[in-house]
């Protein structure tokens, strides 16, 4: 069971927004967060490191994971499948530590339902454009799949009324976007929240 004073965080926001950017920062300023690693079935990124930004798994180890009801939330996005480990997160916030799970929109919704006195956070992207010329710099989508993107994010932002907070994040003001994070982060701690899962 987790302490009183842990918060869970679930912070989520279109493909392309800056979560991993954003995260990264937090990372590097502070070792007092739990910052869980996803288990995903799609392909390595040249830039990415196996265990630090993902669990890389062939998707039959996966669906065991979810078999044994060993993930906490699990969803299938752009044809990959991405899921959080429950032991995770509960081992964190049992040990006091405070969680950051990044996730998109609908597995944010899944955790609503099962941890509803968890903190929201929404990343934004100042325009569809801006977040348009993000997808395009990370040259990881072809044009079809980065239209769908884009109507995706356009479908997420609609749902973002739910959430907590939004937090626009603007282009190359990572470091605004950080402490306006840790910001509502520190007022939370301070708001006593109940429960954290049902």
């Amino acid at each position: 069971m987790e302490k009183s004073n842990s918060i869970l965080i679930v912070l989520s926001g279109p493909s392309g927004v800056g979560k991993d950017a954003v995260l990264n920062h937090m990372k590097n300023n502070h070792m007092d967060y739990h910052f869980t690693v996803t288990v995903t079935t799609r392909e390595k990124r040249p830039n990415e490191t196996e265990g630090i930004d993902y669990i890389f798994i062939e998707k039959p180890k996966f669906e065991s994971l979810r078999e044994n009801d060993d993930l906490l939330e699990s969803a299938e996005v752009y044809g990959n499948f991405y899921g959080i480990p429950k032991s995770q997160v509960l081992d964190a916030l049992s040990s006091g530590k405070d969680v950051i799970m990044k996730l998109d929109v609908q597995g944010a919704k899944t955790i609503k339902s099962l941890a509803p006195n968890a903190l929201f956070i929404f990343l934004a992207a100042p325009t569809i454009e801006s977040l348009r010329t993000r997808l395009e710099k990370r040259m990881t989508e072809s044009p079809e799949a980065l239209e769908t993107r884009l109507n995706t994010a356009k479908m997420e932002n609609t749902e973002s009324e739910w959430f907590d907070h939004i937090i626009i994040n603007e282009d190359d003001q990572i470091d605004k976007t950080v402490k306006e994070l840790e910001e509502i982060i520190f007022k939370a701690r301070n708001i006593s929240r109940g429960p954290i899962f049902n």
